[in-house]
């Protein structure tokens, strides 16, 4: 696992960091972005696009954990609630039901893993709320708190890193990006994302979340066709200018393989264009990702950031 600094006063963090960049995932620690940074998706759904159904027990979803937590991810993403398209919402209390037990395991665990930072991903603050309360660090919210408005003022109350993401639609009645006919949103996509990010981020500002917790996420396959996901991942240096860093969250998602294979595809085939995707974000600056694959695209990123003269 990289190192983290854990256990002290983040008030003036970002300072003296080399001017390396940091997120705040916690008021335990800080993640310092001077290298690629690998955050592992750990799904405990019946329904998620790639691995659904894989992680239904917390001995399955632990031993997932704790292999991620060896191949060197960074943090772990924890969510109860499929997002891809035309998936069924799941209750608050279910996604409770599905992510705390896991939660309270992996903190129980010897070793590295206990420390692991963990974000949750959800869109409403009860499971927030309970996910915090049993250890979790940071909310990854996909719908940057439009959903439910008093999940930004719960990262505030614990000093929580949070993750707000863009998405034209909520999931029942999205598509994936290689079925739409006509684009989902008019115009430059790369304008209507940052525009958006830019008002949820000052939104959170207002509401009390410290500016070094925040992370912006373009929310590419949600709500894009692929062109205008090509579209966002061309733009990045235009939302860094935002002035938080940027989540990538390419991996096995249908554009992908649309780019990469020129056909239709299974999650499972999209890992070479993942990586690519990946690569290609961190070339144009992006220090965060969230993938699947966690050996092989830190290997990846590794190479890539020798060959880029970063801090490897």
């Amino acid at each position: 696992m990289a190192a983290l600094v854990h256990n002290q006063d983040t008030t003036n963090l970002g300072q003296g960091q080399a001017h390396a960049p940091v997120w705040r995932y916690s008021r335990r620690g800080i993640l310092v972005l001077d290298r690629p940074r690998v955050i592992g998706i750990l799904n405990v759904t019946p329904d998620s696009f790639s691995d659904g159904g894989q992680h239904l027990s917390v001995r399955e979803a632990f031993r997932a954990a704790d292999q991620m937590v060896s191949e060197g991810a960074d943090m772990l993403d924890l969510g109860g609630e499929s997002t891809r398209p035309g998936a069924h919402r799941v209750s608050a209390d279910e996604q409770i039901r599905r992510v705390v037990p896991v939660l309270e395991a992996i903190r129980k665990a010897p070793g590295p893993l206990s420390g692991i930072p963990i974000s949750i991903d959800t869109t409403r603050s009860a499971v927030a709320r309970a996910g915090l309360n049993a250890g979790a660090d940071a909310i990854n919210d996909v719908s940057a708190g439009t959903e439910d408005p008093e999940l930004i003022s719960l990262a505030a109350e614990f000093g929580a890193g949070l993750v707000l993401m863009h998405r034209v639609h909520a999931p029942p009645i999205d598509q994936y990006s290689d079925h739409y006919q006509s684009p989902p949103i008019a115009g430059t996509a790369l304008g209507a994302v940052a525009a958006f990010l830019a008002e949820r981020s000052n939104a959170a500002i207002a509401a009390g979340v410290h500016r070094e917790s925040l992370v912006l996420d373009p929310g590419l396959g949600f709500g894009k066709t692929v062109e205008q996901n090509l579209e966002l991942v061309r733009g990045t240096g235009e939302l860094l200018k935002l002035g938080f860093p940027l989540l990538s969250a390419a991996s096995r998602k249908s554009f992908v393989g649309r780019v990469s294979l020129g056909r239709d595809s299974q999650p499972h085939e999209r890992l070479l264009g993942s990586i690519a995707f990946s690569i290609t974000h961190f070339a144009f600056g992006i220090r965060l990702f969230r993938v699947h694959d966690v050996a092989a695209h830190l290997q990846a990123l590794r190479a890539a950031a020798a060959i880029l003269k970063s801090n490897p």
